[in-house]
């Protein structure tokens, strides 16, 4: 029992050392007056300043308070307004305190205190003065401060706040309007008191909770201040906006550019005449012919050239449950490229079976890196050109304007943070966009692919998603000064890769194998079929079924080649069994719906490829108009 009692001591003694405190503690934590003096200068400048009584338990107010207050907003029309803002003094119960100003969101907040010094408990009276202008309304009629008091972000409720304003010399008050409670409300909790000689009184006749502020609206005859004239506002206007002009100007260069560049290299030459063709161009594998059609080496392409060598007898393929096994048969194969050799050699070296795994990822990167090497050789700048290296002037000039919209911007390092974030996301949200668009153009072609729409459907929600999470973060008022700026990233990245496209363009040459591939691709699709009867077409067998199954995987077209010999499949028989490619063994195949074999070819086999040949872990299954909160000044506050 004593060594209990002992241990409840022990604890007890421990909480109160670190500081515990009671509810009544946080209840002392307040601001029990706020006191705001406007001077209105005829400059149109203002003169600010703020007499905050707080209580301080050493709670949230340890050292000081925090004074918020924002300097970036935006007119109706979008553009970006920066007020000016320059404190002048700062006191606590009347003597010089020692202070900050640092960037916050859209601000500026004043970290008064010191970090080595905590505040004894007890009530503390703090004074900001500050400078400020463009803050007024210049209308038809009348000229207005429309002011934010307190501002609606502080933790604390208020209990007393009033608002002294000294008028321009000789204004007399036209109208006024007060609002009261959280941001966007319109309560009417205060009262209004011309005093004359220039000076009006609001004040708050309720207590204010915590994210509750006064907001005040007071106009005056023009001519009593001077309003800014027309070169002036445009100066502003400039001024204001220079990160966003600035990455304007870069992206309007770096679309001419573009535009410069497509006209002078990316101009694909005139298609000739099509005709359908019963047999691909001469010399050209499956690889070669998805590699010259895409202008550009993928995961297809390396696909195709493993299929075609199996039908070729240099391999076969086992499908066991969700993974594939490929085994080298030994045979000599004499209509192998040395594109497809070489692939094969990298393949399984010295092994005589390679497990589509990504442990064997070296094993079948290599073979995809050989083939690919082997096709830039031996097609690009003959057949077609990427124009890959005018991409550069376009990417630079992108870059200046990210660096545009983050150096001009007032919050350094954290907007220059903020932007790199954005950047990373739209690209990211840019190309998924891309992928789905394609997957659904493939799916939705002359008929239902199963492997593209699957495809879609999955991928489809990953964009949604992250597109939403982008609008979401755009949307938050932290995230105002950074919307255009969003918008004008998203644009960036977009024409970068759509010109990434453009820009390729086949050679003569390029251009005829390309009506030999079309051609062809019109006989593998069933396209134009009664004209196609006509030029008499080669008799339908499993060997011809076979032999272009990897032309037809290559261009996209593997599922309307099977439909096509349906019928003849279903009846063939080698050696009175059911016909089976001897290549093939698995699950997968059905000779009455040879269609869905293809398919599986092109997207399930396909993938399990992509997936082997990457490392292990390398990737992942804001007059009566107005409101609390509204006008010039605002802000918040909390304690530190």
């Amino acid at each position: 029992m004593r060594r209990a009692l002992a241990l409840w001591a022990v604890v007890l003694v421990a909480v109160l050392a670190l500081g515990w405190n009671s509810p009544g503690d946080a209840a002392k934590e307040r601001i029990y007056s706020f006191k705001s003096h406007i001077i209105i200068h005829a400059d149109a400048s203002m003169t600010v300043t703020e007499k905050i009584t707080v209580g301080a338990a050493g709670m949230q107010i340890k050292r000081g308070i925090i004074r918020e207050f924002p300097t970036t907003y935006r007119d109706r029309l979008g553009n970006i307004v920066k007020v000016g803002f320059n404190v002048k003094e700062v006191l606590k119960n009347g003597y010089p305190e020692k202070y900050q100003v640092e960037p916050y969101g859209n601000g500026v907040k004043i970290r008064i205190g010191r970090a080595d010094v905590f505040l004894p408990e007890g009530v503390y009276t703090y004074g900001i003065t500050y400078e400020t202008n463009r803050q007024l309304g210049f209308f038809k009629d009348y000229d207005e401060l429309y002011w934010n008091v307190t501002g609606t972000g502080w933790t604390f409720p208020i209990d007393s706040v009033e608002a002294f304003i000294e008028l321009p010399p000789g204004a007399k008050v036209l109208q006024h309007a007060g609002y009261t409670g959280p941001q966007g409300a319109k309560g009417q909790d205060f009262a209004f008191q011309d005093l004359g000689g220039d000076r009006v009184l609001f004040k708050a006749t309720q207590r204010l909770r915590v994210r509750e502020g006064l907001t005040v609206a007071v106009a005056w005859p023009k001519g009593l201040v001077r309003e800014p004239s027309a070169q002036e506002k445009v100066g502003y206007f400039f001024k204001d906006n220079l990160g966003i002009l600035a990455a304007l100007a870069c992206l309007t260069l770096m679309l001419f550019y573009y535009l410069m560049v497509w006209h002078r290299v990316g101009r694909d030459p005139a298609k000739g005449v099509i005709i359908p063709l019963f047999t691909p161009p001469k010399g050209f594998t499956p690889e070669s012919v998805r590699y010259l059609i895409r202008m550009g080496f993928d995961n297809k392409t390396f696909t195709a050239a493993i299929i075609n060598l199996a039908v070729k007898g240099y391999l076969t393929i086992k499908e066991t449950g969700n993974s594939y096994t490929l085994r080298k048969t030994n045979r000599k194969v004499s209509d192998v490229s040395a594109a497809e050799a070489e692939m094969g050699n990298r393949l399984f070296g010295a092994m005589s079976s390679v497990e589509l795994k990504d442990t064997n990822h070296e094993k079948i990167r290599g073979a995809r890196t050989s083939l690919q090497a082997y096709l830039d050789k031996e097609l690009d700048k003959i057949y077609f050109h990427t124009n890959s290296k005018y991409l550069g002037g376009g990417i630079v000039l992108t870059l200046l304007a990210f660096a545009s919209l983050a150096l001009l911007s007032d919050q350094g390092v954290e907007s220059f943070l903020i932007f790199l974030f954005l950047a990373f996301m739209i690209s990211i949200a840019v190309f998924l966009g891309t992928v789905v668009y394609r997957q659904w153009l493939q799916a939705f072609g002359r008929r239902i692919r199963w492997g593209p729409l699957l495809g879609a459907i999955f991928t489809t929600p990953l964009a949604l998603g992250l597109i939403i999470i982008i609008l979401v973060a755009l949307f938050q008022e932290w995230m105002q000064p950074f919307r255009i700026a969003g918008v004008l990233m998203g644009l960036a990245v977009a024409a970068n890769g759509v010109f990434y496209y453009l820009l390729k363009a086949p050679t003569l040459l390029g251009r005829q194998i390309m009506d030999q591939v079309e051609g062809f691709k019109m006989y593998l699709s069933v396209a134009e079929q009664e004209r196609l009867n006509l030029l008499n077409p080669p008799e339908k067998t499993p060997e011809l079924f076979e032999k272009y199954l990897p032309y037809a995987l290559a261009l996209d077209v593997e599922q309307e080649w099977s439909e096509q010999f349906a019928e003849v499949l279903a009846k063939a028989t080698v050696d009175g069994k059911p016909y089976q490619p001897v290549w093939y063994s698995g699950a997968s195949w059905d000779r009455f719906h040879a269609s869905s074999f293809a398919s599986s070819m092109g997207s399930a086999f396909s993938s399990a490829i992509s997936s082997a040949s990457s490392p292990p872990g390398s990737s992942s299954g804001s007059g009566g108009g107005g409101s609390s909160g509204g006008g010039g000044g605002g802000g918040g506050g909390s304690g530190w």
